[in-house]
């Protein structure tokens, strides 16, 4: 791709000038249109060194409302972000649904600049790439306008433009060794840049090269481009299709489909002497894996879904009962807010990951996409087929990010369920437990039943399965829990 690029070409400028002002106003109103129709726009920034990435942001901010978008400058991670997944520090900067976001470099240099300084090994390289396709995947699929510029230079021109950036003091600090090396294997690092080009050029987030030797053809050929993948979403947005389109899904009759839940022995049980004896050793386990965990730096991310009233809180409390509170937080997880329907529904969630060494459990979960939304309507058809693989692809990245990742379960049956709502009625300590939705949806059992099964199927995995917690008695569920979440820690552990 890079070598067949004519890095000579040109623009005069009085063409410039006749045609920036056009595009200027033509960029100009397409923001306030993406802004009236909550269409989001990321627009990543790559290239060789010097090849003007700061100076065409700038130019392209010209044209922008600066009340609308907000820059990021990537550079090497902090020591705070190591202690993420490599994306997370990305998931976090998305722009809300009607805002820009501009990156000065992006999420590429995990598998460009990391790569060629050595600081990755094979398998790593080829999770970063599967991570970062997904990623753009998941974006574009909720709607995200997304713009990939490359910027190319020649390294003859690279080597005058850092020289040039040498000789100014005011501009000589931007210039560093790491730079000059670059400069100096600039074959091997096209070479890195091209099989980047190559891997991640795809129909969903196709790479845009810029022939960036002359900058006013390289401004107005940004422009242009920006202008085209904004102008294609406003354009779908005011004219969407009469019938979405949906994946094809097989309907099968109730007794073919697979059921888990239909495996669970509700029977199991412990008495009170047996819970107690059980649940304070597995709690002085815990409490001391916990401190373990902060010493090697472990992230746990544990996941907690059920039906209503399945104990999931009890068997947080017990859980978090003797874990040291400054390393976990337990994230409750409510309907989104105004703030969280205008991203990615998955970015609430990457807002809330620990970092290494800590422990995050979710009282509910990013499930609700596939069980909630789905059932009530709060997404479409489309949405909730396509969050399995993206579910699925966001927990193999705290995977590979050496977190543990467990999904429990809590399975009561109905009528158990009906004699706990009737008991939090009854107890004015715990009225507050109950609401007329836990009542209605129970009309709706085997809907979520059948979602239930499903998504149990379709999102476990060895490196995140999810467990089935027969909940019918507290004191075997609880147990359960932490029978599990020690197994997994000291299995990490040798």
């Amino acid at each position: 791709m890079l070598e067949k690029m004519d890095l000579s070409k040109r623009m005069e400028k009085e063409t410039y000038k006749e045609k920036i002002t056009s595009l200027q106003a033509e960029l100009g109103r397409l923001q306030r249109e993406c802004k009236e129709l909550k269409i989001p726009v990321m627009i990543a920034f790559e290239g060789f060194d010097a090849a003007g990435k700061g100076l065409q942001i700038g130019e392209l901010l010209q044209a922008l409302d600066p009340r609308g978008f907000e820059v990021h400058a990537v550079k090497q991670e902090t020591e705070e972000e190591k202690m993420y997944p490599f994306l997370w520090r990305f998931w976090t900067k998305i722009p809300e649904k009607g805002r820009i976001a501009i990156y000065d470099t992006s999420w590429y240099r995990r598998v460009l600049v990391e790569r060629f300084e050595k600081k990755m090994s094979e398998k790593q390289l080829a999770e970063a790439f599967s991570s970062i396709c997904s990623f753009e995947q998941q974006l574009t699929d909720d709607g995200m306008v997304l713009v990939k510029l490359f910027l190319c230079i020649d390294q003859k021109e690279q080597k005058k433009r850092l020289k040039k950036l040498l000789k100014n003091k005011e501009t000589a600090w931007r210039v560093t060794e790491a730079d000059w090396k670059r400069n100096k294997d600039f074959s091997k690092y096209r070479a890195i840049n091209e099989e980047m080009l190559k891997k991640t050029d795809t129909d969903y987030a196709p790479w845009m090269l810029i022939e960036a030797t002359d900058r006013r053809f390289a401004t107005v050929k940004i422009y242009t481009a920006v202008i085209q993948m904004m102008k294609r979403a406003v354009e779908r947005a005011k004219a969407p299709e009469q019938s979405v389109k949906q994946k094809n899904a097989i309907a099968y009759d109730k007794d073919l489909q697979s059921s888990i839940l239909s495996k669970a022995d509700l029977s199991l049980s412990y008495t009170k002497e047996e819970y107690k004896e059980k649940l304070r050793k597995l709690q002085d386990k815990i409490e001391k894996l916990h401190g373990e965990l902060y010493r090697r730096r472990i992230p746990v991310v544990l996941g907690f879904e059920g039906w209503d009233a399945g104990g999931k809180g009890g068997a947080i409390k017990r859980l978090t009962q003797k874990m040291d509170p400054r390393g976990y937080v337990v994230h409750p997880t409510a309907s989104p807010n105004d703030i969280e329907k205008a991203h990615h529904y998955l970015w609430r969630f990457w807002q809330a990951m620990p970092k290494a060494g800590h422990v995050t459990i979710f009282d509910r979960t990013w499930y609700g996409r596939v069980m909630v939304e789905r059932i009530e309507g709060f997404c479409s058809t489309e949405e909730w087929q396509r969050a399995y693989k993206e579910i699925n692809d966001m927990e193999n990245d705290l995977v590979n990010a050496g977190a543990i990742v467990i999904k429990f379960w809590l399975q009561i049956d109905k009528d158990e369920q009906e004699r706990r709502f009737t008991e939090r009625q009854q107890n004015p300590e715990k009225q507050w437990k109950i609401t007329d939705e836990d009542w209605r949806n129970r009309e709706k059992w085997d809907q979520y039943e059948e979602a239930v099964n499903e998504m149990l199927i379709r999102t476990s995995t060895p490196e995140a399965p999810w467990v089935v917690v027969e909940g019918n008695n507290k004191y075997y569920a609880r147990i359960k829990v932490l029978e599990t979440v020690v197994k997994a820690i000291e299995e990490r552990l040798k």
